[in-house]
């Protein structure tokens, strides 16, 4: 059976009563002239061929689906299956909207293209495609982020980008959002804001699931390949939501399917220093639109924390929080310890080394797989690879 769900989002940019575009006149403008030229360029031949080509032969796409056998063996119960998003160009699912963003940019007529980074892997992915469409490219980071992820930062300068450190605030991905918007807004006639997740005002959240989509209608027709049915579970971490909302698109409307988001515990939830956004969070608006996130007492987004620098936001994509509403999709957390558990079991059992924020949704799926049958099958979505985490982790634990 299936479920019926209606348009996600509406024409003003809502999901249910989340999104929208709570910004000034002049950059709703501004956002609907982008909203127009996406929806435009999107169902041309010209476009959709291009990047189906880009998709297999500078991406490598479709990615692989890889049954994590002695993963599964160790745990016992369900079987455990991966979407290597981690084998694409850049190492993380984050390139299948940068490529997107880059050429509806160039399309546009835009001289510049900005973004924030937590991780660094939007940065990297981002100015990736900019150097490929041969278009200028500004990243803002948070210095605790610079030096947290210095394998991808010095990924994005090679690369040619502008990289711009942020030293206000908390100095992660929030206030990198706020310094990068802040550059948008001194010409965004000429500036292309490339948003690198579900989030911000309309039209970015349906825009970034549309090019994330791939990744769940890849995943949903190789799973019917090579086991005749659909997955019972489907899995992925949560922070802004775009590797999340692009497995999950696919599988909405199948009933049968159990779909599960997994959030940032951090060092848990009794403490202030997590970002389970959807877990902790009450309604409010956040740079340009409404979602759950965390506050202070005065309404203010709170100074977040994970282990994980792509999933510390206050926020999270206004899709997820009607998700969560319609109850849909189950949005759970796992904790740093989880986390790096997993980062290290998988590692050690696969061969393969995770990005901790893909090892967040590898530590609720080996929880998962042991009080669910053998016969059963849950899909995570592993969106990107460690080699950016590889030597913190390895101070953190003193491997």
């Amino acid at each position: 059976m299936t479920i019926q769900l209606g348009p996600m989002p509406d024409e003003q940019g809502y999901f249910g009563e989340y999104g929208g575009q709570i910004i000034p006149p002049e950059l709703k403008a501004v956002m609907d002239e982008i909203d127009r030229a996406y929806e435009e360029i999107r169902k041309t031949e010209a476009f959709q061929k291009e990047l189906a080509e880009l998709h297999a032969d500078y991406v490598g796409r479709p990615s692989p689906l890889f049954e994590a056998r002695r993963l599964s063996d160790r745990l016992g119960g369900a079987r455990i299956w991966l979407k290597r998003e981690d084998l694409n160009h850049t190492g993380a699912h984050k390139i299948n909207h940068c490529l997107g963003e880059a050429l509806l940019a160039k399309h546009m007529g835009k001289t510049k293209v900005l973004a924030e980074t937590g991780a660094g892997q939007h940065g990297v992915a981002l100015a990736t495609a900019c150097a490929l469409v041969g278009i200028e490219c500004e990243i803002h980071m948070g210095e605790i982020d610079i030096e947290k992820e210095h394998p991808n930062v010095t990924k994005m300068k090679i690369l040619g980008c502008n990289l711009v450190p942020v030293t206000r605030g908390t100095r992660t991905l929030k206030d990198a959002v706020d310094s990068a918007f802040e550059e948008y807004l001194r010409d965004p006639q000429n500036f292309f804001y490339a948003i690198g997740s579900v989030v911000g005002p309309h039209p970015f959240p349906k825009m970034v699931r549309d090019f994330q989509s791939i990744v769940g209608r890849e995943a949903k027709r190789q799973f019917l390949e090579k086991n005749g049915r659909l997955p019972d579970v489907v899995m992925a971490c949560v922070g802004g939501g775009s590797n999340a909302i692009g497995l999950f698109t696919d599988f909405l409307e199948e009933e049968s399917v159990r779909i599960i988001g997994v959030e940032p515990a951090g060092r848990g939830l009794d403490t202030p220093d997590h970002a389970a956004t959807l877990t902790k969070g009450v309604k409010g608006t956040i740079h340009g639109f409404k979602c759950y996130n965390l506050q202070d007492e005065k309404g203010n987004p709170l100074a977040v924390y994970s282990i994980a620098s792509g999933l510390d936001y206050p926020g999270v994509g206004p899709q997820h929080c009607y998700l969560k509403d319609m109850e849909r999709v189950e949005y759970v957390t796992a904790t740093d310890d989880e986390c790096l558990d997993a980062f290290l079991t998988l590692s050690r059992t696969e061969g393969i080394i995770p990005a901790l924020e893909s090892a967040h949704a590898v530590a609720h799926a080996m929880k998962l797989a042991k009080e669910m049958a053998p016969e059963q099958h849950i899909l995570v979505n592993l969106s990107g690879r460690g080699d950016k985490d590889a030597d913190f982790v390895a101070e953190k634990l003193e491997l």
